[in-house]
């Protein structure tokens, strides 16, 4: 261990308990585990879907507040003097890619594709139409745009100030200071921090299922195989080791390195599909889509499916909008923290400027020209949803890039960007995982010790392995289900404390000079 740094009992002990029974849950009773989910999934989604949705809109407020205010914009996390320890894009590149992980990888070709075809219930009925077009491109901004950048950059705003400004201790727990203020250091700080890790557990383990069931149905194709749960697991143990290896290498390095790799493959990606696609078509759908989402996404974003069906309560916004901000929720507090570790210097003007502005809108011109393209594809009989619905979802990009010159390098590099998406968001969520588990003076600045963060690297990758286990012998192959039943149920108790943490954020921000500008 390194010199002044201790095991935080109070978290560390009691995590690997959870980590332990819930893996021997999953191990010996998997219907059990499953059911279990289901249960926690209907409850969550039927209770508190409303505060799902009206919780983002209250973080993109406090992202473009942050934005426009002078007053609170011209805060620097650190303080006054502090110096920012990296470049703009090497900050951007983390940024981006920390909080991507597989999503957009996965999802853009499958979404726009399944919401163009099947059309969203209560909003646009039937497919295949220019309105379920629009409606599935919109939809696709609303969950891989500003809106889900929202959740990391305001929390992280919180956190951020709490720690580097007033001093706080390096936790997730630290951003509720405002509005709790020093019991932060006693047990509701404790519980609060537990919370957080066992909530990045489910999505990190999330990511992980969908990444490998990503990697091994591109595998599947071009080597003429079916993928199994089997093939999920040993890529699985590739992505663990790794992203192991890359944090134990620190944020200076391995991360740095991988995330600048990663945001330049992107961007060639982009290039080569908007100029190898129908360019012309792209540039109309793109143009009408945007417009369409600028006048429609809050009504978009507080559709809960109400009386859909006469009586009945659609359960479309719980499989997709809620899923979309659990995973938001179990990766927010903790993504938070670690985006505020790597800002130190910068303003909260900048803040929000790189880790919701930028990220969101690149978020969204990825959909705008993978979406626009397949739509077009499939609307003159590519057959993309077809492949989709013999092969799995995660067969979509592949069935895409068939249309497209050099198909099968493209899938490799496909697969090598996927590949490093989801071991850039494993890292950084190791590194912090190990830091919200130690205490010590240099927690927040020094990076955590080595074998530390090999441990729960290796206890995360667990859980990833048990939601393997149980979607093979529960007959769910496809996977996709199990992974959002797992990040919606680890995610559903940091629903509350993410609504806690944007109140203590509007106390915190419209208090500052008055209040807590003093203890910088």
């Amino acid at each position: 261990m390194k010199k002044g740094f201790q095991i935080r009992k109070s978290v560390f002990i009691p995590l690997c308990a959870i980590y332990v029974l819930v893996t021997i849950l999953g191990i010996v009773v998997p219907e059990a585990f499953a059911a279990v989910e289901n249960a926690v999934v209907g409850f969550a989604a039927g209770w508190f879907g409303w505060l799902y949705q009206i919780i983002t809109i209250v973080l993109i407020v406090i992202c473009v507040w942050v934005l426009f205010s002078k007053k609170v914009g011209n805060i620097r996390i650190g303080g006054p003097k502090a110096k920012p320890t990296m470049s703009k894009w090497n900050w951007f590149a983390i940024s981006l890619c920390s909080g991507i992980a597989t999503g957009i990888v996965f999802w853009g070709i499958a979404e726009p594709i399944t919401h163009y075809i099947d059309g969203i219930p209560g909003l646009v009925e039937g497919g295949g139409s220019r309105m379920s077009a629009l409606y599935a491109l919109s939809t696709c901004y609303m969950h891989w745009g500003l809106p889900l950048y929202a959740y990391y950059c305001a929390i992280g705003i919180v956190i951020g100030v709490c720690v580097y400004n007033l001093g706080k201790p390096y936790n997730v727990s630290s951003g509720l200071y405002p509005l709790i203020g020093d019991r932060i250091n006693g047990g509701a700080g404790n519980l609060v921090d537990l919370l957080c890790v066992f909530g990045i557990a489910g999505g990190v383990s999330a990511s992980l299922g969908v990444a490998s069931m990503q990697l091994g149905s591109g595998m599947g194709m071009l080597a003429g195989f079916t993928p199994t749960p089997k093939h999920w697991f040993f890529i699985t143990v590739a992505i663990v080791i790794t992203f192991i290896i890359g944090s134990v290498s620190g944020i200076g390095n391995g991360v740095r390195w991988l995330s600048d790799k990663n945001a330049k493959i992107y961007m060639l990606l982009l290039i080569y599909v908007f100029f190898c696609a129908q360019t012309k078509e792209i540039l109309a759908m793109g143009t009408e889509s945007m417009g369409f989402f600028a006048q429609n996404w809050v009504v978009q974003n507080t559709y809960m499916g109400v009386m859909t069906d006469g009586a009945q309560t659609s359960m479309w916004p719980t499989w997709w909008t809620i899923n979309y901000w659990s995973f938001m929720i179990a990766y927010t507090p903790l993504t938070g923290m670690f985006l505020a570790k790597i800002a130190q210097g910068r303003t909260l003007r900048e803040f929000s400027l790189f880790n919701f502005v930028l990220p969101g809108a690149f978020g969204m011109l990825w959909f705008a020209i993978f979406g626009s393209a397949a739509i077009y594809m499939e609307a003159g009989g590519a057959g993309i949803h077809e492949s989709m619905t013999n092969l799995g979802t995660e067969a979509a990009v592949f069935a895409f890039f068939k249309n497209l010159p050099f198909s099968t390098i493209l899938s490799v590099v496909f697969m090598i960007t996927a590949f490093l998406s989801v071991v850039t968001l494993c890292e950084s969520m190791t590194t912090t995982v190990a830091s919200i588990t130690l205490e010590g003076e240099d927690v927040a600045s020094e990076e955590p010790p080595a074998k530390i963060k090999i441990f729960w690297g290796i206890v995360m990758a667990a859980l990833a392995f048990v939601n393997i286990l149980v979607a093979g012998i529960t007959g769910n192959t496809s996977g996709i289900n199990a992974t959002k039943l797992l990040a919606i149920t680890c995610a559903f108790p940091l629903l509350f404390v993410v609504v806690a943490m944007a109140i203590s954020c509007f106390k915190l921000l419209g208090k500052y000079s008055e209040t807590y500008k003093r203890e910088e």
